[in-house]
């Protein structure tokens, strides 16, 4: 395929998810819910053939040498599969955002405005590995009547096309608008650049993988994007802090699930605290296999910690290591935070209110904690159900991006004949 075709390709799928959201925007909760619904009985009937297709992709991984952990995130298992399709319906049960009067007033000119919530339009989804982000997506968009153009990684092309013809046939069955869901087929890389430069057509992008495929999307990008590109995420141990607490609670931000964005990467400590603390937090980090990175402070306390290098204070580590920084006071702590965090998600432990309250006004993050693990930064938890990603951006989304996330808002204005002196 040349330049010049692929361009041509990307700009009609563009153009037909347009005019596919423009159908979509008349679609009923009742109509939505039952497009959802054929949709996971439509995967969960084309079960083997999904999983024979991932099963070439994995195959092909293992053959062109991806990691352990990529194929990991690769693969498909029934039990996958079924969480798959179970999400599929989670999202179809949930409540429908589209429509919902966010306020209404009457003006002394008499006129009425409410403020009510209508989908963005066309969204591209661009992601890697994971072929089940090829359903979460497209559900979540239509669930919000959004028009979705979907653009997988390349090792996961045939698990990709398998559950994007599934997902469109079920659709179809149930009323789904023709285009409402496209998957880009190509595995050309091209193909990103000249899908995020469709103004007038794509409303906003959202990039789902690691720090460089975000970075590209956004130096490529004509239109909006929803993004993070690191999870730097603080725990700071405050000198008034319940020592039991903050070591359960760094165990967990850090141990649970290492490779995710909510995982904890650096440790602060007040210094009145430190001696009491870290020979326990050593304790902990062997047991659990984790290596701690400390400051020449910690170290004259805990020698066998690993010497902190300047890189440290800003590594996304996404396993078991850890950063330990001894400091002076809750202002030295913010600022840290705010000079080397990545807006994601940051937590105090301490028993004293106000310090608490100062770190969770002063801390610029989109998630701010208090005596609880940066590990429940995700819509779920959040009880907002399914999710699309976190947004460290402060426009339009921040923080775990759900339903309501996937809509906009429009004003509608009602009179009875008034004009403006």
């Amino acid at each position: 395929m040349t330049n010049y075709d692929l361009a041509r390709d990307i700009h009609q799928i563009g153009q037909r998810a347009l005019q596919a959201s423009r159908a979509m925007v008349t679609l009923t909760p009742r109509r939505k819910k039952a497009i959802l619904e054929a949709m996971a009985t439509e995967l969960k009937a084309n079960r083997d053939a999904i999983l024979a297709a991932n099963a070439i992709d994995v195959t092909n991984g293992k053959s062109n040498g991806l990691s352990d952990a990529m194929v990991d995130r690769l693969t498909l298992t029934n039990a996958r599969f079924d969480a798959m399709v179970d999400g599929v319906r989670q999202v179809a049960a949930l409540p429908d955002p589209v429509g919902k009067r966010i306020w209404r007033r009457q003006r002394p000119s008499g006129i009425v405005i409410e403020k009510r919530r209508v989908p963005l339009g066309v969204i591209a989804i661009i992601f890697e590995s994971r072929p089940n982000v090829t359903a979460d997506a497209a559900v979540l968009c239509i669930k919000t009547a959004n028009a979705v153009i979907l653009r997988g990684g390349k090792e996961a092309i045939n698990s990709n096309r398998a559950i994007a013809d599934a997902l469109a046939a079920g659709g179809a069955k149930a009323g789904l608008p023709a285009d409402g869901v496209q998957l880009i087929a190509t595995t050309d890389r091209n193909a990103v650049k000249e899908l995020v430069q469709l103004e007038g057509m794509v409303d906003v992008v959202i990039p789902r993988g690691g720090e460089s495929l975000i970075r590209a999307v956004v130096e490529q990008a004509r239109i909006p994007v929803l993004k993070h590109y690191k999870g730097i995420c603080h725990i700071y141990v405050d000198a008034a802090a319940d020592i039991d607490m903050a070591l359960n609670i760094i165990e967990n931000a850090k141990c649970q699930r290492p490779g995710t964005c909510n995982a904890v990467e650096t440790l602060l400590v007040h210094r009145d605290i430190a001696e009491a603390f870290l020979p326990r937090l050593a304790t902990m980090a062997a047991k659990k296999g984790i290596i701690v990175h400390a400051d020449p402070v910690a170290r004259q306390i805990i020698p066998d910690f690993t010497a902190a290098v300047d890189a440290d204070w800003d590594a996304e580590y996404l396993d078991l290591n850890l950063a330990l920084k001894v400091v002076d006071s809750l202002d030295t702590a913010i600022n840290h935070i705010n000079r080397h965090g990545s807006q994601h998600s940051d937590a105090i432990v301490t028993a004293d209110t106000k310090a608490a309250n100062r770190f969770l006004n002063e801390v610029d993050s989109s998630s701010v904690y208090h005596n609880a693990s940066t590990r429940f930064t995700d819509g779920g938890e959040f009880g907002m159900g399914a999710e699309m990603g976190i947004s460290t951006d402060k426009l339009h989304a921040r923080g775990p991006v759900g339903l309501e996330e996937l809509t906009t808002y429009k004003y509608r204005i009602s009179g009875t004949g008034q004009v403006r002196s």
